[in-house]
């Protein structure tokens, strides 16, 4: 099942809370289960590069179930997915995508955020996707 438009908006308004608490401007993407756009929101002052980024981060997490920060860990030079970022049209590794998981444990999308430092990116993202469900799968063999 895909993100619903009412969750999409739940999840952005949590990132975007988290973001004002951080004092930092944001982008704010959420993806379907098929990596497709279902809501985007660009605070008052975040940069213009970090449009791509967040919808690169969203595409990323929902695309190989797992955060870009653990596909970036994993995409490391002589790690088993180096060179991923090349794949799908340009990838994003880095810190800031969160799967979202409904309560039977299926991912219904992403969220991507970028704006900030990677940790605060990672700390919007996570107040976003958790407000609606979960944000980690059941194990999988590349997942760390």
């Amino acid at each position: 099942m895909h993100v619903t438009i009412e969750d999409a908006h739940k999840a952005i308004e949590a990132a975007r809370a988290k973001a004002v608490e951080l004092k930092t401007q944001m982008c704010i993407a959420v993806v379907d289960s098929g990596g497709n756009l279902k809501a985007f929101y660009r605070m008052d002052g975040a940069w213009v590069g970090s449009i791509d980024i967040a919808q690169k981060k969203a595409k990323t997490s929902v695309f190989f179930g797992m955060t870009t920060g653990q596909i970036g860990q994993l995409s490391q030079p002589g790690g088993p997915l180096y060179g991923i970022e090349h794949s799908n049209d340009g990838l994003i590794t880095f810190p800031g995508g969160i799967p979202i998981v409904d309560k039977d444990g299926e991912m219904s999308g992403a969220i991507g955020v970028s704006g900030s430092t990677v940790e605060d990116d990672h700390a919007v993202a996570l107040a976003g996707a958790s407000v609606i469900g979960a944000t980690e799968l059941p194990a999988h063999p590349w997942r760390t």
